[in-house]
């Protein structure tokens, strides 16, 4: 099965190519993206080094009024508690103004974050390759080109079973369809694109549909296949049934954590964190 991606979202020297451009954003959402910009600038001015857009959107492939709007945003120094709650309010006030979007979410972190050591083959590749800029100078420039090796899939998805007893709370936590709904989107999409950097090495190649995803990991895992199928399909239009989340914690997530453990390691520890 090796090679099956011939080189799939790779360059003629197998380096990522970027997904994502501003010039794929669809028609419904240049206003949306307009005003994203516009209150960026506004709510962090100075203390904003770049922002990018990521998802569905600047790959051109978002649904109008099913699809959300995912920013990220770097600051010059560290996020803190009041930056996290101008970047909720921004989002509110995004999802309140256009029906075109259903939600919005920004993440926050430092520039000093993104260069380090420690992120490069996670929070640096996710910039370099994932992400396209919208304002300020592109951190891309001062990242490394990236292949799809076995550290790149250690180094970004190989904290599976550290998520795990997290979701376990959440779950027995939830309260009414649209939580346990919610958790099954995050959690669906969680699941496939582990298990797709766990092939990803010997696919050799990238895409960032869930339903591609699915069908590269069930290539090498045949017995894991249909599993991995249902979770692309959660990940799009999610139930809340509560036993597809319990299917998730007691027997395809540790199956999946421990086999990526078992091929690619575990991810290096984060300061501060479990």
């Amino acid at each position: 099965m090796a090679g099956t991606g011939r080189a799939r979202g790779l360059d003629s020297h197998g380096y990522f190519e970027r997904e994502g451009a501003l010039g794929r954003v669809g028609e419904v959402f240049g206003p949306v993206v307009a005003a994203a910009r516009e209150r960026i600038v506004a709510v962090f001015g100075g203390r904003l080094h770049s922002a990018y857009l990521y998802g569905s959107i600047p790959r051109g492939t978002a649904r109008p009024g099913r699809s959300d709007l995912d920013l990220l945003l770097v600051l010059l120094g560290e996020p803190t508690e009041a930056d996290r709650t101008a970047a909720r309010s921004l989002d509110e006030a995004l999802d309140a103004r256009f029906p075109q979007i259903d939600g919005a979410g920004t993440l926050l972190v430092s520039r000093a974050q993104v260069l380090s050591d420690l992120e490069r083959y996670d929070l640096g590749w996710f910039l370099a390759c994932l992400c396209t800029p919208l304002l300020g100078e592109d951190l891309a420039g001062d990242l490394p080109r990236y292949r799809p090796d076995s550290l790149l899939a250690r180094e970004t998805n190989g904290d599976l079973a550290l998520l795990l007893p997290r979701w376990r709370t959440r779950v027995a936590e939830a309260d009414g369809d649209d939580a346990r709904r919610a958790l099954v989107r995050g959690c669906s999409r969680r699941l496939v694109r582990t298990g797709f950097t766990l092939v990803m090495p010997r696919w050799n190649g990238w895409t960032s549909d869930l339903h591609e995803m699915a069908q590269a990991f069930g290539a090498y895992y045949p017995g894991r296949a249909a599993q991995m199928r249902a979770a692309a399909v959660a990940g799009y239009e999610p139930g809340a049934d509560a036993e597809v989340l319990r299917t998730y914690l007691d027997d395809l997530g540790p199956w999946l954590a421990g086999e990526y453990a078992r091929v690619h390691g575990t991810k290096a520890p984060r300061p501060g964190r479990p």
